[in-house]
């Protein structure tokens, strides 16, 4: 469980979606609360989905080779061919975009969430979740003994983990204000440039590494 979730967070955190999203968030007027917003929600939706599955299995993970228990592998394994899947298609785009000239960024996005609340920071925190990285973390956390210490702890990781690219840029945004937009607004341009090369091999690792795992386990 702990490698699995480990793993998961870490897609979680390098996902350049919601990065580039929230580089403009923190960029924007009173940025640095609207980050935190993000922030706060996005660690809502994380502990929620523990939470809800934790309240399932009442923290004692199903007997191995029990129903519930292959249940929870096959839809691992429908999540993982999902992923793997979906980075394919996201690479068979990116070569068919090859030697196409790309539209030039917009300077009205951070003009245009300049005007946004606090709230709305919060709802595009959970529309950016790659809810399908999370829904792994779901089976994987069905495995949770709450009767060991150690569990409670690999879960606060994850949460951590899954999190700390966004802390990351928060803190940087608090420390050193008068750098860190133009710095990160360059990043968000790197980062958008090499967008669906890193989802591909987001997508495509972690989604060979569950499907992989789920079919030994299933057959073993």
């Amino acid at each position: 469980m702990v490698l699995d979730l480990m793993l998961i967070a870490l897609a979680i955190t390098l996902d350049p979606l919601p990065l580039a999203a929230f580089v403009l968030v923190v960029a924007s007027a009173k940025g640095v609360w609207k980050g935190l917003v993000f922030i706060l929600s996005w660690l809502a939706s994380l502990v929620a989905m523990i939470a809800i599955v934790l309240a399932l299995t009442g923290g004692h993970p199903p007997a191995p080779r029990s129903a519930p228990s292959t249940a929870v592998l096959a839809a691992k394994l429908a999540i993982g061919v999902g992923l793997v899947v979906y980075g394919e298609l996201r690479r068979r785009r990116m070569v068919a975009e090859l030697g196409h000239r790309r539209p030039p960024e917009q300077p009205s996005l951070t003009s245009d969430l300049d005007r946004t609340t606090v709230w709305t920071s919060a709802g595009l925190a959970v529309l950016l979740q790659p809810w399908g990285m999370v829904a792994a973390g779901a089976t994987t956390v069905v495995s949770a003994d709450l009767s060991h210490r150690v569990t409670w702890l690999v879960l606060f990781a994850f949460c951590l983990l899954a999190t700390a690219s966004l802390l990351a840029i928060e803190l940087y945004v608090v420390f050193v204000p008068e750098k860190a937009k133009p710095r990160l607004l360059r990043l968000r341009a790197w980062t958008k440039g090499h967008q669906q090369q890193a989802i591909v091999i987001l997508c495509l690792g972690l989604g060979l590494y569950l499907t992989g795992k789920s079919i030994y386990q299933l057959t073993a």
